[in-house]
């Protein structure tokens, strides 16, 4: 008589007899925990301590969403300040780079072009416009240029808006964000930012470019 615990039925079962309920249950276990749980506490505790990050960063205006503070917008009338270029024309949908090599003649040309439309916009000497106004980020969508970049247009601004340049300046000022923890990263200002406290002077007007 064969039992089953004798060694004739464990042959029969075959190595793997057994293991299937653990299995499946660890499996579940698992998507449960690390799946659905891991993402459901993350997500609460991302609202809940970061709620204007977890929202997308956005900014608002009249009580309509005019854009993400992480994403750069195409400005381009003078009196707004103007972000980096964008390789892929500032749509979202289309992230990238030009990844073209500092060897390639198109890029150079590019550059050549864009650094003479910034000087005859500023009114300032080639040699100064400073790189980012020239170059695409990796992402096509930098929000952010350097101090030295919204200070050349400060001029063209205030004369658009008809206000005084220490006015402007003074917006800028506020605008400027340090070093992440104090350490990481350089100076910058976010040019969305810095546009809506523009259009949020009594005198600025309110519309987009």
């Amino acid at each position: 008589m064969i039992t089953d615990d004798s060694p004739l039925a464990a042959r029969t079962r075959g190595p793997g007899a057994g293991l299937l309920r653990p299995s499946l249950g660890l499996a579940a276990v698992t998507l449960l925990v690390f799946g659905l749980g891991y993402s459901l506490a993350a997500t609460g505790l991302g609202h809940a301590l970061f709620p204007h990050e977890a929202q997308g960063s956005m900014a608002w205006r009249e009580g309509k969403a005019v854009g993400s503070l992480l994403v750069a917008q195409p400005f381009a009338a003078d009196r707004y300040f103007h972000p980096r270029p964008s390789a892929s024309d500032y749509d979202p949908m289309a992230l990238a780079g030009s990844n073209q090599a500092r060897s390639n003649p198109a890029l150079r040309q590019r550059i050549a072009q864009a650094r003479a439309q910034a000087a005859a916009r500023e009114g300032i000497a080639p040699q100064a416009v400073p790189p980012e106004l020239l170059t695409q980020s990796a992402s096509a969508l930098d929000p952010h240029i350097s101090p030295q970049a919204a200070r050349i247009q400060l001029a063209r601004v205030a004369r658009a808006r008809q206000l005084a340049p220490e006015r402007i300046e003074a917006v800028l000022a506020r605008h400027i964000e340090g070093p992440q923890l104090g350490l990481l990263g350089q100076p910058r200002v976010n040019v969305l930012a810095l546009n809506l406290a523009l259009d949020a002077l009594p005198q600025a007007g309110a519309h987009r470019p």
